[in-house]
């Protein structure tokens, strides 16, 4: 349970505070798409676990990361990295998690559900 704490005090600092060292680009697209509004805090911690850490992300939480949008998703991961925090992980690293995590959410979207 103090992990999770941990996470969501990570994620709050950095959707807070890493506007202030955002790229204009990655900054514009967020505000414009208002990515930051369009998950809910949960899932927004299990797609932060399982590109940064090593975790999975649920059926439900692929669900909102697909309505949150490549673009959202794209700028979110990039801002992140930017953030001093995260300066010891590899980008390449996590950019192909990041592509890894939304192709298997998508992946799951898309397949129709089995019948029972």
């Amino acid at each position: 349970m103090a992990s999770l704490n941990v996470y969501s005090a990570l994620v709050v600092l950095f959707l807070t505070c890493g506007a202030a060292i955002a790229t204009k680009e990655n900054d514009q697209i967020i505000k414009e798409n208002l990515c930051e509004i369009k998950m809910g805090l949960p899932c927004v911690l299990e797609a932060f676990t399982s590109i940064f850490e090593i975790g999975s992300i649920s059926n439900k939480c692929c669900r909102e990361l697909v309505a949150l949008g490549k673009v959202c998703h794209s700028a979110l991961v990039k801002r992140t990295l930017e953030n001093p925090l995260f300066k010891d992980l590899t980008p390449a690293t996590i950019i192909a998690k990041s592509i890894q995590t939304w192709n298997n959410c998508l992946a799951l979207i898309d397949s129709p559900s089995p019948s029972t």
